[in-house]
């Protein structure tokens, strides 16, 4: 299992991630509904839906801290893939509100260009940006798959705050030299926005829905933890191999072909060999279930 450190750490991105979230939401929607932008206020209630993400991931990871217990004997690190699945389903539902809004601007006289506006989704762009690279480093650090969602929302945020700001300075131009058609480029930047953002929904979606349908770990890990087991010589045979994600921690299943003459103490010591090979060469592999089966020579 990982560090009490790295664990306080991811507590610690998030608690800033949902902060920053609430700062950011306020600014974006008082000065949307004053100055009137579209993709302001579209991106204001996305970052809405993020305080509602940042809490989510929040309190999933601190269930999935806690041991494993008569209930939950694999632990409870799955709660953290929940928070994945609900920010991908937050950040799904933001993605089409943003593309409403921005269509809906179409058919309706375009709003002025604000350099309030501007300056509100500048500063967005490089604060979210700053979060993205803050919390990606310690969610891939701690295995966090609610922090690693968390960091890739910040990225939809960064997105939505560059189609701001060209969206805004497009719209400003437009109003210096009378170039009507750049008026439009508020909400045009706004779809854009949406696109990137149901992007980043859909990854984030799917691979929390691979580990909660229990897809196995990619084929090189797999072949990893068989390099391993094979360099403990009393193995003769590896006769099958599985593992899964549960969150920030992986489950192996083994099962190997030992001599069949061998004492039930030496299975038993052989089985502690293969597991803490494993567990010193995969620090996110939590559990190791082995299964020893009978191998005689004659055998092919």
């Amino acid at each position: 299992m990982f560090k009490g450190n790295n664990s306080n750490a991811s507590i610690i991105a998030v608690w800033i991630s949902l902060i920053s979230n609430v700062i950011l939401t306020g600014l974006k929607i008082s000065v949307g509904f004053i100055v009137k932008s579209p993709v302001l206020l579209a991106d204001g209630f996305h970052n809405a839906g993020d305080v509602i993400a940042s809490c989510a991931a929040l309190i999933s990871m601190r269930i999935s801290k806690r041991p494993a217990d008569e209930d939950h004997p694999y632990g409870h690190g799955k709660a953290e893939v929940i928070s994945s699945a609900i920010i991908a389903i937050i950040l799904g539902m933001a993605a089409i509100y943003i593309a409403y809004e921005a269509i809906s601007a179409f058919f309706e006289e375009p709003a002025k260009g604000s350099y309030l506006a501007l300056l509100i989704a500048f500063i967005s762009l490089v604060w979210k940006q700053v979060l993205y690279v803050y919390t990606i480093r310690i969610g891939k650090l701690t295995n966090s798959k609610g922090l690693i969602a968390t960091a890739y929302d910040h990225l939809a945020d960064v997105y939505a705050s560059m189609a701001a700001v060209l969206g805004i300075g497009l719209s400003l131009i437009g109003d210096i030299f009378s170039i009507h058609i750049l008026s439009y480029g508020d909400p045009f930047a706004g779809i854009i926005v949406s696109i990137f953002v149901f992007k980043l929904a859909y990854e984030i979606g799917k691979e929390a829905l691979d580990i909660l349908m229990e897809k196995t770990v990619v084929q090189e890990r797999l072949n990893d933890f068989a390099n391993l087991i094979n360099l403990v010589p009393e193995v003769k045979r590896i006769d099958r191999l599985r593992a899964r994600e549960h969150g920030h921690y992986i489950l192996v299943d083994i099962r190997a072909s030992i001599p069949g003459d061998m004492t039930i103490q030496e299975g038993h010591d052989i089985s502690r060999k293969i597991k803490k090979i494993i567990l010193e060469n995969h620090n996110d592999v939590d559990e190791v279930l082995i299964h020893l089966n009978p191998w005689y020579a004659e055998e092919p």
